[in-house]
């Protein structure tokens, strides 16, 4: 009788830790996905992501049922590019600065530090001067289909202590991956790979002395306020551009009429994100400083060159991660010429 009890525990322990990430709703879908993204339940981009499920659902007059998984639901931020090609999950939204080594045209595609903050340009970026055709390539390239991407608002810096110079960066711990490390390393910082979940225990214990988010939201959501109040003025990136990818056997199994629904839901969703970010940065930007938020003083001259040549051999570095890395720079470079 004891060891039958141990082994109905063991069963029920199993049971819920897979739970979150096997488990698919009983429904008369045809097709049922799952979809992971990057952030907590009750967040506001999470919110989003949630609708994005919604509206395929919707437009696919419910052939298509998606269930949607949030940050720490079975997948971690780092496992979303390998969960999705390996179709475990069949949808997600993955933040590439955590997938450096497996796809490196993606740390391009979000944004180098000091690229711009013009939707236009980067609209035409995407869909009028190539970008799209060379990432269509490079997530082909590793099983994956490559839907319509959507752009976050700046990214900011959040310190413990207060940064009055470049200078204080040097030595300081910052969750910053992908390039936005390797821009805080050349200004003296160390850099260290932290999912979102994990970035308030980790200033509030000291393991960093800051972080990056994603955007102004991010730091909001995250309540980082409560446990460093400084934000520098400058920002990494102008805005972040992310895409949503889908397991390319589970699209190639859908019909085209539902591969067009997908298509359609991405694109409402990254007008969504654009109108929305805009509006949650401002009211999270408002809410940080009523609990105590504090700018770094306006940094002088030298501070501003000096984050820019940060920045200047980010793009020859990129270049020569892989082709298609340097197909996107190569585009890039022709945009900013006169």
């Amino acid at each position: 009788m004891l060891k039958f009890r141990k082994l109905m525990t063991s069963l029920a322990l199993a049971a819920t830790v897979v739970s979150g990430l096997m488990a698919v709703p009983v429904s008369a879908a045809e097709y049922n996905w799952r979809f992971a993204n990057l952030y907590g339940r009750g967040t506001a981009f999470g919110t989003l992501y949630e609708k994005l499920g919604s509206n395929i659902e919707q437009l696919s007059g419910g052939r298509i049922k998606v269930q949607v998984l949030y940050s720490g639901e079975g997948v971690g931020t780092t496992g979303v590019l390998s969960a999705v090609k390996s179709g475990l999950i069949t949808m997600g939204a993955p933040f590439q600065s955590m997938h450096a080594g497996e796809l490196p045209a993606g740390i391009v595609e979000i944004g180098l530090p000091g690229g711009t903050d013009d939707p236009a340009e980067l609209q035409e970026l995407f869909h009028a001067k190539g970008w799209d055709k060379v990432l269509e390539k490079a997530y082909g390239s590793q099983g994956l289909v490559w839907l319509e991407p959507y752009i976050q608002p700046p990214v900011f810096i959040i310190t413990k202590n207060p940064i009055n110079s470049i200078a204080d960066f040097k030595g300081l711990k910052i969750r910053a991956p992908g390039a936005y490390g390797k821009f805080l390393r050349n200004l003296g910082a160390s850099p260290v790979s932290l999912a979102w979940n994990e970035i308030y225990t980790s200033l509030a214990t000291g393991v960093i002395d800051g972080s990056i988010g994603s955007n102004m939201i991010d730091h909001r959501d995250g309540n980082h306020v409560e446990v460093a109040k400084y934000m520098y003025r400058l920002p990494l990136a102008g805005a972040q551009v992310l895409p949503i990818i889908v397991n390319r056997a589970a699209w190639k199994k859908l019909p085209e009429d539902l591969q067009a629904a997908v298509r359609k839901a991405t694109v409402i969703h990254a007008e969504e994100q654009l109108a929305m970010g805009k509006k949650w940065e401002s009211e999270a930007v408002a809410e940080m400083k009523s609990k105590g938020l504090m700018w770094s003083p306006e940094p002088s001259a030298e501070d501003r060159k000096a984050w820019a040549d940060a920045s200047a051999t980010l793009r020859e570095e990129y270049a020569k991660q892989d082709k298609y890395s340097k197909e996107l720079i190569d585009i890039l470079n022709k945009q900013k010429q006169p």
